[in-house]
């Protein structure tokens, strides 16, 4: 510890999650090693308010946030830290204490993984501590500084009236999901999006065949694309790179600087989507693995 203060592992609570979110935007800026944006926890919202609170985690030096993880499911935590505290060595020994104990109320036992910023110590001193790379990932971005064109199909912005629209599209998108109006309307009334859309591709028979939600971070920082979707049975026809225009230009009406998404790098026609739509590939990415 430092003069005495120690790092402090939180839970929120419903009530911290307004400075959660508001940390989670003042440390989002590009070129920033791409990792939890509060869209993040905006997606999470779904499953309610009192969920995310219990899925967030906090690690704190005088009261100070220096770190927010969310518990993506009991065997991941998606972690952020704040941008000159990326090489703090006692918070980065402090974390991997936590994420290791069990006990400690972050990860369970056996197979887990940490998703942490690349080239924050944190990762170093996992590695040290016997926890492996996993599958690595894509990120991509696209500047936002000049105007964004047409996407090339008729495009709406969802509102709670259209929400069974939104969610009917996501599901015929993801095998599995379980996105409901219900959930669509729990996500809505969380904090992030109040700065954040849904939006829904029309094929020329005014079928729904795509769509997205974009998480803006605030003006001049990076926004969010967490999800997108295409319609299985509407697949290879361009609706995935013409929703992620579409996503691109609302966000530069948010006032966004750039667009970020991250996907699988197994995933190689989400890759190619987003580079057609103006998406620049990044450097890859990989979580921390331990495997016992």
């Amino acid at each position: 510890m430092i003069g005495g203060m120690p790092i402090v592992l939180g839970k929120p609570g419903v009530d911290g999650l307004h400075e959660a979110v508001g940390v989670l935007r003042e440390w989002q800026y590009d070129g920033a090693p791409m990792q939890l944006h509060p869209g993040d926890l905006g997606w999470f919202w779904r499953f309610g308010a009192e969920a995310t609170a219990a899925a967030v985690r906090t690690w704190s030096r005088e009261g100070q946030i220096l770190a927010v993880g969310l518990l993506d499911g009991p065997q991941l935590l998606r972690l952020k830290i704040a941008p000159d505290a990326q090489r703090d060595e006692e918070l980065a020994q402090q974390l991997v204490e936590d994420v290791t104990e069990p006990d400690r109320g972050v990860l369970m036992e056996g197979k887990v993984y940490v998703d942490a910023p690349m080239g924050a110590l944190v990762q170093d001193l996992l590695f040290d501590n016997g926890w492996d790379t996993d599958e690595p990932w894509t990120p991509l971005r696209r500047d936002l500084t000049e105007p964004v064109k047409d996407p090339g199909v008729r495009i709406k912005v969802i509102g709670p009236e259209q929400a069974h629209v939104r969610t009917a599209v996501h599901r015929a998108s993801f095998d599995g999901s379980t996105f409901t109006d219900e959930r669509w309307q729990a996500m809505a009334a969380g904090l992030p999006y109040a700065d954040a859309r849904c939006l829904v591709a029309y094929d020329d028979r005014g079928n729904a065949v795509a769509a997205v939600t974009v998480w803006s971070a605030g003006p001049g920082k990076p926004g969010l694309l967490e999800p997108m979707g295409v319609r299985r049975e509407h697949r290879g026809h361009g609706y995935g790179k013409a929703i992620t225009v579409a996503a691109a230009a609302a966000l530069r009406e948010l006032g966004s600087s750039s667009a970020i998404v991250c996907t699988p790098s197994s995933n190689a026609g989400a890759v190619a989507t987003y580079k057609a739509a103006g998406f620049q590939q990044l450097p890859e990415i990989q979580d921390r693995r331990r495997d016992a």
